[in-house]
């Protein structure tokens, strides 16, 4: 007997992680049943991508199914899963049925995106259970606080369930009780207990990867270099020790026992993720280390012939769970928190299924637009009857006056007559760089030629958000090796630094995108990396590590010929920057990328063309602006935008486009994204939801979401993408629909008064700083917690009045939070390092926020929403509260030939953004942290937290 069959003398099961088509056509799997003693199969949305778009299996089938037009992505994915899971099922029978029913599974996932959604995991797994039809498949269901109450449903029905993603043995234990609590369900109505099946999948590597990593951090701070070393590799068995000791706590329960009396079968602990990532360890480590009986072990391929190999069928699992607590606590004393951690992969592990299942999609997306082209982006609506009889009497107004003929004419009387026409060259530009592509060709080739491998991008605003979406949206979609483009739009030091880490100096190309070449932000970011590159290429090489795009005749023009730039790319002066993304500041980064700048420009081009139909009715981007407009003149000015997570990047762009053009003269329509989809009854009736969707990657919980907020009798706009590529469609649908709305709301949609405005006090207070050599002083209004609270006095004296004289943290925040009323909207103005960790953080505090009031939020990082957001914030109507967080610096970087730091540029773009806000009387409030922001945050969060639930805000 080989390892692999000794494992069923110690009571494992080895199970396979893995299916291909061809496994089952060729035989294969038959000989590792009858060879190996393999016992079941597994699959996730990575395996399947790798195996559909890895091999040769599926083409007899593919093309038809990608031919037929009734079928989108997932539609065509489930009918190659389900045979695949059929014909493993049927495989797989013959162990079934000589193990009685213990063994001899395959397991098919439900959607990841309904992971936290329980009534849309039961609905699909009853639909993929009629689907294969086989009593030995397994439907896996994420482990998930929301997947509790789907396991109860599904077992109570007799469907028989995977429960995946398990990282917390205290997760464990929930999950057991609601396996027990649907086999009493079932016994209940009288059901069969006998030939109901499930395993709870416990993940263990990537517990070692994320802890040993954590440890590998400590080195050097204090902690013993030994101890250090010891605990590397041991948290994951540990962890799994104490979850097979509540497994045998629950055997031995009565509770157990009255069900296993009529004839249930426990949930066995399956071990996965057991391929072993770090080379250092063996690479059968936890299969040796976790063999044990009533469990089952689910390993890759490679993982699976390395056991047959050299594995050691023993059982370790039963040996020193007593001294696994001791690890737990070493590594609390470190300041370790497992629990934490646990929580952190379990929110990885579903976004990385989504990427695999989005990732998958979007392969056979992009075949079927292969085979059919592209097409125009549908939309539809559904609006209460007194917006759409709106909308139905603007749309014939528009028509009788010619209006879309005035809009191509860059006619000023659409608007107010200030000047509007110098500022519409954004309505030829698709056209004008489809018809000189040749400006672009050759310019990767050119780059990779000289060794380049990274490009970062110093700009802000409209020169940084719309490549900032382009990376994030295509990046997965350019050629194997080209340019890794990131975007640095941010003065704080720690966050530059971060993005200098990430990439080697050596071989990075800088673009230094501003327009009119004087922007403080990319001018103070191009000195810094100009003398970092001087110093690592030298003085003479490190001009020709950048390329400038600015207006012609700007500073930055002559500067980059001074310098010897590589190349200078132009603007078009009569082009805004958030209107510029079809213009050489979008496309010079999309090339430089590997992007097909010629395919994306095709795409847009079909919007463009539908955009120019005389009748609104037919067009897109003006039937889409009058909706806009007419629903913020009605209240609903809280633009909700609801995105496929695939293009969720989108929606920063989208922010500013929106925001800096309607919001001013008290106008404003406030677009909101990324935030957490309510139930409908929560909302009240100051928005209008978008729908962006992706028709080839579905996300299913948020369209259950928005089908339940439509039904509700919220306005709703539904956008449908055929795919990614069908983005640029909306750019410049969307621009066409903010200039339409600004003419709806009688404003200039082109200029930015109150940015302006947030520049004059920054600047005020940088002469402060080179003139005393500290910013002006101020004196917090409260200290605790280790924060600081800031505000002007009559904001002060508001909130002292609210909370009481010598009211300490909680009740100043409880307060301010109660200052937000109906139709206002939330605002955290966040100049912290954007980090995943502090983004984290920020949207627990906003959710938070969201789910007590109901009231629309919004989260920017500064600066950059300066350039975005902050002009509806400080010229639209007095409906906002806000609510600052600034930081102490853990490390400064030095602005070259500057006295000031870039801690200081972020500390007095801070200090002006809340002098505006205070002196328009906004109901501003300023925290500022210490210099461990995490920590501050968390203080912060915690603060809000009893804030928020210990009396009503008054919303």
């Amino acid at each position: 007997m080989n390892p692999l069959q000794q494992l069923a003398e110690q009571g494992q099961s080895i199970w396979l992680d893995y299916i291909r088509r061809g496994m089952t056509r060729s035989g294969e799997l038959k000989r590792l049943i009858e060879e190996d003693g393999l016992r079941g199969m597994t699959s996730n949305p990575a395996i399947f991508q790798k195996s559909i778009t890895g091999s040769d299996d599926y083409d007899d089938v593919m093309g038809e199914l990608i031919a037929n037009p009734e079928l989108d992505a997932k539609q065509i994915f489930e009918r190659l899963a389900v045979v695949d899971i059929r014909e493993a099922a049927d495989a797989l029978r013959s162990v079934y049925e000589a193990t009685d029913g213990v063994d001899g599974y395959v397991s098919l996932e439900v959607s990841p995106s309904l992971a936290f959604d329980a009534d849309g995991t039961i609905e699909e797994a009853r639909r993929l259970w009629e689907a294969v039809g086989r009593d030995n498949l397994m439907i896996k269901v994420p482990g998930t606080p929301q997947g509790l109450r789907a396991i109860e449903q599904l077992i109570g029905e007799g469907i028989n369930v995977n429960v995946t993603l398990i990282f917390s043995r205290h997760a464990y234990r929930d999950i057991a009780h609601a396996y027990l609590a649907g086999l009493e369900r079932r016994a209940a109505a009288g059901g069969e207990l006998r030939r109901v099946a499930s395993v709870a999948s416990f993940f263990v590597s990537r517990i070692d990867t994320e802890i040993d990593a954590r440890l590998d951090a400590l080195r050097g701070t204090g902690p013993d270099a030994e101890a250090l070393a010891a605990l590397r590799g041991q948290a994951a068995v540990a962890n799994a020790k104490l979850a097979y000791a509540i497994y045998q706590e629950l055997t031995a329960s009565a509770r157990w026992q009255a069900l296993a009396a009529r004839g249930a079968r426990p949930q066995r602990l399956l071990w996965a993720s057991t391929g072993t990532k770090d080379p250092a360890y063996s690479d059968v480590k936890y299969i040796d280390e976790l063999c044990g009986p009533d469990t089952v072990n689910t390993a890759p391929p490679q993982t699976v012939e390395a056991f047959r190999d050299h594995g050691r069928a023993e059982p370790a699992l039963l040996r020193g769970i007593e001294e696994a607590p001791g690890v737990i606590d070493r590594l609390a004393g470190l300041g370790i928190d497992l629990d934490e951690v646990t929580a952190l992969l379990l929110e990885r592990g579903v976004v990385l299924f989504e990427d695999a299942m989005d990732a998958l999609l979007a392969t056979i997306a992009d075949m079927q637009r292969r085979q059919r082209g592209p097409r125009l982006d549908r939309t539809g609506s559904s609006l209460p009857q007194a917006l759409q009889d709106a909308l139905t009497q603007a749309m014939r107004e528009w028509d009788a006056a010619g209006n879309t003929a005035k809009l191509w004419a860059k006619d000023p009387s659409l608007w107010t007559r200030r000047g509007e026409e110098q500022w519409l060259a954004w309505l030829d530009e698709v056209d004008r760089q489809r018809e000189h592509q040749e400006r672009l060709a050759g310019l990767q080739a050119l780059l990779e030629s000289r060794g380049l491998t990274h490009v970062l991008l110093l700009g802000m605003g409209g020169s940084s958000l719309g490549p900032d979406v382009l990376a994030r949206t295509f990046g997965a979609h350019v050629p194997k090796g080209s340019l890794v483009l990131g975007i640095v739009d941010s003065t704080d030091p720690t966050q530059i630094a971060a993005i200098e880490a990430s990439v080697p100096l050596s071989s990075t190309l800088f673009i230094v995108s501003s327009k009119s070449g004087s922007t403080l932000e990319p001018k103070v970011l191009l000195s810094y990396f100009l003398e970092r590159m001087e110093q690592v290429v030298g003085a003479d090489r490190a001009g020709g590590h950048f390329i400038a795009i600015t207006d012609p005749g700007s500073q930055l023009e002559a500067f980059a010929k001074e310098h010897r730039f590589l190349r200078v790319f132009s603007g078009v002066p009569q082009i805004g920057g958030r209107f510029s993304v079809f213009s050489s500041f979008g496309m010079v980064p999309a090339a430089v990328m590997g992007m097909d700048t010629t395919g994306f420009l095709d795409e847009a081009a079909l919007m463009v063309d539908a955009c120019r139909n005389d009748v609104a009715a037919d067009n897109p981007g003006v039937q889409l602006g009058l909706m806009m407009g007419l629903a913020a003149k009605a209240g609903r000015d809280k633009l909700t935008l609801v995105a496929s997570p695939r293009i969720a990047p989108f929606g920063a762009w989208l922010e500013q486009l929106v925001a800096e053009s309607t919001g001013k003269q008290g106008k404003a329509i406030i677009p909101l994204e990324g935030e957490l989809l309510l139930p409908p009854e929560r909302y009240g009736d100051d928005r209008l939801f978008v729908h962006l969707r992706l028709r080839s990657t579905p996300h299913a919980a948020q369209d259950r979401a928005m089908a339940a907020i439509e039904a509700a009798g919220h306005a709703v706009v539904h956008i449908e993408l055929d795919d990614v590529h069908a983005l640029s469609q909306e750019m410049f649908r969307w621009e066409v629909a903010t200039a339409v709305a600004g003419a709806v709301l009688g404003i200039n949609p082109f200029d930015q008064p109150d940015v302006e405005s947030a520049k004059v006090e920054t600047r005020a207070m940088m002469e402060a700083f080179e003139r005393d050599g500290a910013l002006p002083a101020e004196t917090p209004i409260h200290r605790e917690a280790g924060l600081s609270l800031f505000t002007d006095e009559a904001n002060a004296t508001a909130l002292r009045g609210a909370a009481g004289e010598g009211a300490g943290l909680v009740a100043l925040l409880r307060a301010h939070l109660g200052r937000i009323r109906a139709g206002d909207y939330f605002a955290l103005l966040a100049y912290v390092p954007m980090l995943e960790p502090h983004e984290r953080a920020l949207g627990r505090v906003r959710t938070r926020v969201l789910e007590r009031t109901g009231n629309a939020t919004c989260l920017g990082f500064g600066p950059r929403f300066l350039h975005s957001t902050g002009q509806a914030y400080k010229g639209g109507p007095n409906s906002g509260v806000f609510l600052q967080i600034t930081c102490d610096d853990a490390q400064d970087l030095p602005v070259p030939g500057q006295r000031y730091s870039f801690g200081i540029v972020k500390a007095a773009q801070a200090r002006g953004d809340f002098e505006v806000l205070v002196g328009r009387e906004r109901r501003a409030l300023r925290i500022h942290l210490g210099a461990d922001v995490g920590a501050g945050l968390a203080a912060l969060d915690t603060a809000i937290s009893q804030a928020s639930s210990e009396e009503d805000t008054g919303a």
